[in-house]
């Protein structure tokens, strides 16, 4: 099946209760026994909740995997992933993370006595070299966030295994319509749904698509234990985001396409990182294993006065968290998602104080480009 039709039809289909072609929002918390001892299917729903079960066929579905939990957050799915880890354990992870993963990384998984290292995946010897005997678990983001560094994610996955390492990748910033990890040779893909998934920016969840039913049973009886559900309602926006994800990520793409290759050339950019580019070291690595670039373009203006400025100037592009939605946004990430890493070791990775990360949405190019032209024209 298509990509296009799978997003449309992903999921258990119409309702046989009633044959509503959208699932329905299962707003209960309990469900009623059919007869002492035994019933129906369903008891509470934080352990199964109709709604939220059509939301995570989907994403299975859509990620090639064999099972998927639905979490109330991201952050919640990632926080679940280390669950599954024992105190002495190591995780190697990626250097430059989202600050949000960086944070719980360094403080909660840490005071579980789970060690972690943050090197650059990137280089496949500083990786191989990253590996210890406790290492369990292997955890990237392609790209990274904010300054798209790409992973070669079947050979990562080829050095872990080795080791019997589980394999990770976090596949936010490009949906499954524009790269599969599990096909590449990872075993877990995560989420933050309220990004593309969901893209209408008023949802907030995460999933876990794993490729081995096992760890599926694992998770599942980690979230009915913590209780960090996705709840109907939410379930329902996501399951209704992806009917249109793939036409999305194409308007999305094509957008971002426009606003790197602008940037790229304007005299006030010092610096673009974008993987559709030419220029960008990983761009034939991209192409190899992604479908597409995605709408995610971070660019350096050289200072926190001139990020600003450019920031205050913006008409279309709004200030704010967040990316994924129709909407284009741009963030600060020294001020705003990485604020949490130490300013030292933002400057080590490249995050400088004048850059800026833009999420494209879907408007017209031509309204983006000349936005961001008046706004670069103030610096």
């Amino acid at each position: 099946m298509k990509q296009k039709t799978l997003c449309v039809h992903a999921g258990p289909g119409p309702d046989p209760a009633t044959g509503a072609v959208n699932p329905p929002i299962y707003a209960t918390s309990t469900y009623a026994y059919a007869a002492f001892g035994r019933h129906r299917g369903w008891e509470y729903s934080r352990t199964a909740n109709p709604t939220r079960v059509a939301l995570e066929q989907a994403v299975a579905e859509l990620e090639g995997g064999a099972d998927a939990c639905a979490f109330a957050s991201g952050m919640a799915a990632i926080d679940a992933l280390t669950d599954l880890l024992a105190p002495g354990d190591h995780i190697v992870a990626a250097h430059n993370l989202y600050g949000g993963t960086y944070r719980l990384f360094t403080t909660i998984t840490t005071r579980h006595s789970v060690e972690v290292s943050f090197v650059d995946v990137s280089d496949l010897k500083v990786l191989e070299a990253s590996f210890r005997p406790n290492t369990k678990m292997l955890f990237l983001e392609s790209p990274t966030n904010p300054l798209m560094a790409l992973v070669d994610l079947a050979e990562a996955s080829r050095l872990a295994h080795k080791r019997g390492v589980l394999v990770v990748v976090d596949n936010t910033f490009l949906s499954p319509v524009l790269q599969k990890p599990l096909e590449l040779g990872a075993d877990v893909v995560v989420h933050s749904t309220t990004k593309y998934l969901n893209g209408h920016s008023d949802a907030v969840g995460g999933v876990v698509v794993v490729s081995d039913p096992a760890l599926g049973q694992d998770l599942h009886r980690i979230q009915n234990s913590a209780g960090a559900i996705m709840g109907p309602f939410d379930a329902y926006l996501v399951l209704r985001g992806i009917r249109t994800l793939a036409v999305r990520m194409a308007a999305h793409e094509e957008g971002g396409r426009a606003v790197a290759q602008f940037l790229a050339q304007h005299p006030k950019v010092l610096r673009v990182f974008y993987p559709g580019l030419p220029t960008h070291p990983q761009h034939q690595l991209a192409k190899r294993q992604q479908r597409g670039f995605g709408a995610m373009v971070a660019f350096d203006v050289g200072s926190l006065e001139k990020a600003k400025a450019v920031c205050d100037a913006l008409q279309i592009f709004t200030l704010a968290e967040s990316l994924g939605g129709v909407e284009s946004l741009i963030s600060h990430p020294a001020t705003m998602t990485h604020a949490s890493v130490p300013k030292e070791e933002r400057e080590r990775l490249g995050i400088s104080d004048g850059l800026l990360r833009l999420s494209v949405g879907i408007e017209d190019p031509e309204d983006l480009l000349a936005d961001l032209d008046s706004a670069l024209a103030k610096i």
